[in-house]
């Protein structure tokens, strides 16, 4: 099993244990502030592609990553985050939709092993926001664990006009930052969270 520095993407610096993602009001477009407020990556789902793309830019706007969907109109299949320094494929992010919960694996690019996943918690919150008028509006929270299954962190939808996610990693030592923080940017876009 590889490390997290394996997964370390170039021109980034996600070394603190929290962030804060923000959406834009008008369309889906992000920013991760780190713990003192600070602007550490920005990404932005491409409008009018046939496939979903989301590239990312780090504070000084250089391309550091970018995220595209494996398919056409995938609203449950996989994303690849590419490097965009090396065109390397870095990880998968793997969603199985569901109604019910929200599941999505994060997996190396090259061997498929799963590094981590991401889960929505709550059924009743997750049914809610699928199928009650507005609910979309119900702030979702999801639990980040390891391969093992064990807790690493969490992601906090926060009630406001604009989508805002509080992320708070609370042991990283075998789960990577980075498809962590895109994977909050993607959930909300894919999936209007």
């Amino acid at each position: 099993m590889s490390t997290p520095s394996t997964y370390d993407i170039a021109g980034i610096d996600l070394s603190d244990d929290s962030y804060t993602v923000e959406q834009s009001l008008i369309r889906n477009k992000y920013k991760a502030m780190d713990a003192a407020g600070n602007v550490v990556l920005r990404g932005k789902q491409k409008m009018l592609k046939m496939k979903e793309q989301f590239p990312f830019v780090d504070a000084n706007g250089d391309e550091v990553f970018e995220v595209n969907a494996g398919g056409i109109i995938d609203v449950a299949g996989n994303y690849v985050l590419t490097d965009s320094k090396t065109g390397e494929d870095i990880v998968i992010l793997d969603n199985d939709y569901s109604i019910f919960q929200d599941t999505w694996k994060i997996r190396d690019a090259s061997t498929e092993a799963k590094i981590a996943e991401i889960n929505s918690q709550g059924a009743l919150v997750t049914i809610a926001r699928n199928v009650v008028p507005f609910g979309g509006w119900i702030p979702h929270k999801y639990e980040i664990t390891d391969q093992d299954g064990n807790h690493v962190g969490n992601i906090d939808g926060q009630f406001s006009l604009k989508d805002r996610y509080e992320i708070t990693i609370d042991d990283a030592s075998t789960v990577p930052k980075e498809p962590i923080i895109a994977a909050a940017m993607v959930i909300d876009a894919i999936q209007g969270n």
